[in-house]
């Protein structure tokens, strides 16, 4: 089976974090970036379908960014196991739009025939949870959302959604299929000095976006981004003890919300 798992760079949740008010983005320049979470849960998933068969098949790292921060998290997953990387090369401004992206990577992996694509269900930085979807869609795939478990059996793919309430779903795909990963589905590896090793030698293809690009135009954008500012007040309740009891009650009942 030939798996291909998709990888994205995203700030290490320890990184000081400023926006660049000109560029509507994050000021890499003290980022530590990491493989984004649901994306590490994806390629362990790839890894043991592929143990589980027997060793019998290929995982593809595929991942979009710039030259300087996305070799490294590559590298990475391929220590971790992966075969070899495909990596699609972009500078900024990078793309935001997930139907840009999805567009982009429907481009670079067509000529692949991957049997399946994974990826996390969201990026910790963006969050938007659509581009597996749409990826799925465009390259005619069988697609599902929120996989908390994954089977392969009778040449097809049993995949176990995540609904609300506690509720799950088992549904039954057709390959080739897309999915999307949860968080929790499994235990990610650590790279092992081997792996870290081995890594060095195994391929990474340049793919460059501007290739791939033809005359899409994005349907969304960012109009603008900011950091939480937390706020702290303090405020004296002067009274008699009845009075005070009556602010204080008002108080977590009406802005608190903790009664």
């Amino acid at each position: 089976m030939k798996i291909g798992v998709l990888v994205k760079q995203v700030a290490g949740s320890e990184s000081p974090l400023r926006i660049d008010s000109e560029a509507k983005w994050v000021d890499e320049s003290a980022v530590d970036f990491s493989i984004n979470e649901s994306d590490s849960y994806a390629l362990e998933e790839a890894l043991q379908i592929i143990e589980r068969s027997g060793g019998d098949g290929e995982v593809v790292v595929v991942s979009m960014g710039p030259a300087g921060r996305t070799p490294k998290v590559i590298r990475e997953a391929l220590a971790k196991g992966g075969h070899r990387a495909i990596h699609i090369q972009e500078e900024a401004p990078y793309e935001t739009d997930p139907f840009m992206i999805a567009s982009i990577f429907a481009e670079a992996l067509k000529d692949e025939q991957f049997d399946l694509i994974l990826s996390g269900l969201q990026s910790d930085d963006l969050s938007s949870g659509q581009t597996g979807v749409i990826l799925g869609e465009l390259l005619g795939m069988s697609t599902a959302t929120l996989v908390m478990g994954v089977e392969v059996q009778d040449g097809n793919l049993r995949a176990k959604r995540e609904l609300e309430s506690g509720w799950f779903q088992w549904v039954t795909l057709p390959f080739p299929a897309c999915i999307t990963i949860q968080s929790g589905l499994n235990q990610p590896r650590y790279p092992s000095l081997k792996g870290i090793m081995g890594a060095k030698k195994k391929e990474i293809k340049p793919v460059s976006k501007a290739d791939l690009v033809d005359d899409l135009k994005p349907l969304q954008d960012y109009s603008n981004m900011y950091l939480f500012k937390a706020e702290k007040s303090t405020e004296m309740i002067e009274g008699s003890a009845d009075e005070v009891v009556d602010k204080l009650a008002d108080i977590f009942k009406n802005k608190i919300k903790a009664l």
